[in-house]
């Protein structure tokens, strides 16, 4: 159900920027962003999963985050011509080929346990979202230089080489916040709700911006993991303990108390 509904969300994004509803239209693809980061979760709290949802959410996706924002985009920023139908083209694509490299990669049992931590890639529903930066750049100030075809050509190319990259970014369920960090991390919660109802392009950009600005991270920290076999069963958490240790190598592991599963 939560599936179907981040499909309607994401192609009602199409209906709306044909009637010249940009902002209810970029709304209804960052409302499928979040559905899609509830499905699965949601179905496994409820033991629910099947291989219906699991293509299900593949072709949803591919819907919602590829088609819908190629779309929008054709008929705003790409002036709805050859040219721009043809990137917008491209952008689609990109999006199917990294759902279908994400699929292959879920059934091969031969990557070690660390990489799950990490996509491979910018995600179906991030790409979409950094593609769509430039109309919310343009719905917030209007006319300007990030509006122009050539900006939005470039902008959206550089998109899809992203998600079509294996550029290594994080899994959010390899964040996590240190307890002490609790009360700033509710206050930032606080501000991006009440940025959301007053500011919510900015808002927009400023977390497109903070995404693109943790790749550098995801691939240092993907590069350290991957030189330290000792360290794949660990949890993200351990881990990071363990690179802000003195030598960061196993001997600060066993220090620290922490111990590979057996």
């Amino acid at each position: 159900m939560i599936t179907i509904l981040a499909l309607c969300s994401g192609l009602s994004a199409v209906k709306f920027a044909l009637d010249g509803e940009l902002g209810t239209a970029l709304a209804m693809i960052g409302a499928a962003a979040v559905l899609d980061s509830l499905d699965g979760r949601i179905a496994r709290m409820l033991d629910a999963t099947s291989k219906l949802g699991a293509e299900l959410d593949s072709l949803a996706d591919a819907i919602s985050f590829g088609v819908a924002p190629a779309l929008v985009l054709y008929v705003t920023l790409l002036d709805g011509n050859n040219f721009g139908w043809i990137i917008a083209l491209l952008f689609a694509v990109s999006i199917v080929l990294r759902l279908a490299r994400f699929n292959t990669l879920l059934d091969d049992d031969t990557v070690p346990a660390y990489t799950k931590d990490f996509f491979v890639g910018v995600p179906a529903p991030a790409g979409a979202l950094i593609a769509l930066t430039p109309l919310a750049v343009y719905i917030q100030w209007g006319d300007g230089w990030w509006s122009s075809i050539g900006v939005v050509t470039v902008w959206t190319l550089l998109s899809a080489a992203l998600i079509v990259s294996r550029i290594p970014t994080l899994a959010m369920k390899s964040v996590s916040v240190p307890g002490h960090m609790a009360a700033a991390l509710l206050v930032l919660v606080a501000l991006a709700a009440a940025a959301l109802v007053t500011y919510p392009y900015i808002l927009l950009m400023v977390l497109v911006g903070v995404y693109l600005v943790h790749i550098p991270f995801a691939i240092r920290s993907k590069r350290w993991v991957a030189a330290r076999p000792e360290t794949w069963d660990f949890k993200p958490s351990e881990r990071r303990a363990i690179r802000r240790s003195p030598n960061g190598n196993r001997r600060s592991a066993t220090r620290l108390g922490l111990r590979r599963p057996r």
